[in-house]
């Protein structure tokens, strides 16, 4: 495909009419399809759809009252957060928080054409916008219609691009479930793999293996907008976009309280417990004691091996309270089993080449479907950059 020139060979010169978008659809809602039990397993076959990016929320066993997708797919619209889907697949819904979207003539106009349109146009809303977006917004939406007075060949050129941005989407398709299906297998793995019977091999508490560290506690008045150390969050250990820690506090800090060394396990004690990662030694602070983690004996037990085996274990969570968190008390309990160092290196390996595979951002999957996400993305505004008068806009 060569860029612009694509789109004016398959135009050819045809005039394009700009519609509101109300015009060319109609829109159901869901009531009539809704849930009643809230008994779902993946085992059964019926999706239960809801609104907003989940999507899936899980799978029912109900029979009965099926929106048949499979014989006339319809586009999912989330009316408060515009989030949308192409269904064409049999499914129940969990509300009517959302429209279903469907073609006032599919002689006239592809209602996958629309769909594809839809995702070009820009996010509108604003913080604290509640109001349904629908019938306030983009019902009023204008869509490019070519050649409006030749349905065939119209609907010919939308064909043409639903086509081609179908191929895209296939491809990510294939890749997302590549990722599932070895995710799937990186987890049986590890799993076999870290399942270690009590008499064949030495456990150990974390306590005998080294001591439990946790970041000095910052206070809110230690922080600054623009400071020079990032400060990262608990349970996602993302960096906070406004909170940052001066050099001289930093340097402070760490010369007299303890600060993770390079290669170790970082554990959220407290949120996403038991998350784990691996510092990577930059110069960072993190979230005063919910974070913590082990200054081991790497002759004893490896670091790596350690981030792979906190991944299954059992965490003691202190009881009580309103807030669960790991307490160094239930840390230090942890048993951990201590194969060999050839072992542990052996079970590190293979499971390193699953975790690049299925998390690397870098030279995983994930890496390829965001790169095939861009790049559909691309071609699709690019097949929607239809020549329109000035005075028209999305």
């Amino acid at each position: 495909m060569s860029e612009l020139s694509y789109l004016e060979k398959l135009l050819d010169g045809v005039e394009i009419e700009w519609l509101p978008l109300g015009d060319l659809t109609k829109y159901e809602q869901p009531t009539k399809y809704l849930v009643k039990t809230k008994n779902y397993d993946d085992s059964y076959e019926t999706p239960v759809l809801t609104a907003g990016k989940s999507f899936i929320l899980g799978y029912t066993d109900e029979k009965n009252g099926l929106y048949r997708g499979s014989i006339s797919p319809v586009i999912i619209f989330d009316d408060f957060t515009t989030a949308n889907k192409w269904v064409c697949f049999d499914f129940k819904v969990k509300s009517s928080a959302m429209k279903m979207i469907t073609s006032c003539d599919e002689k006239k106009i592809s209602l996958k054409y629309v769909y594809y349109w839809l995702n070009t146009l820009p996010s509108e809303l604003v913080e604290g916008d509640h109001k349904r977006q629908w019938i306030s917004n983009y019902s009023n939406k204008l869509v490019p219609i070519p050649c409006p007075n030749n349905t065939e060949k119209s609907l010919a050129i939308q064909s043409e691009i639903v086509s081609i941005l179908d191929k895209f989407t296939a491809l990510t398709a294939e890749l997302t479930a590549e990722l599932t299906a070895r995710k799937k297998q990186y987890n049986y793995y590890r799993d076999q793999l870290l399942s270690f019977d009590k008499g064949g091999v030495e456990w150990k508490t974390l306590g005998d293996i080294g001591s439990v560290r946790m970041c000095k506690r910052i206070l809110k008045s230690q922080t600054t907008t623009e400071g020079e150390i990032p400060f990262f969050k608990i349970g996602t250990f993302g960096k906070c976009a406004d909170a940052f820690i001066t050099r001289d506090t930093f340097e402070k800090l760490k010369s007299k309280y303890n600060y993770p060394k390079k290669g170790e396990v970082l554990i959220s004690a407290s949120g996403t417990i038991g998350r784990t990662v691996i510092f990577d030694g930059q110069e960072s602070y993190y979230q005063d004691s919910n974070i913590v983690w082990i200054e081991n004996d790497e002759s004893i037990v490896l670091n790596k091996f350690l981030f792979h085996f906190y991944k299954v274990a059992k965490w003691g969570v202190a009881e009580g309270g309103t807030i669960q968190r790991l307490y160094n008390d239930n840390l230090r309990k942890l048993l951990v089993p201590t194969p060999s160092i050839e072992e542990q290196y052996r079970i590190i390996t293979i499971l390193d080449k699953f975790d690049t595979l299925t998390n690397s951002i870098s030279e995983g999957l994930p890496r390829e479907i965001e790169l095939r996400q861009k790049q559909y993305e691309y071609y699709r505004d690019l097949l929607f950059s239809f020549p329109k008068p000035d005075a028209i806009s999305h």
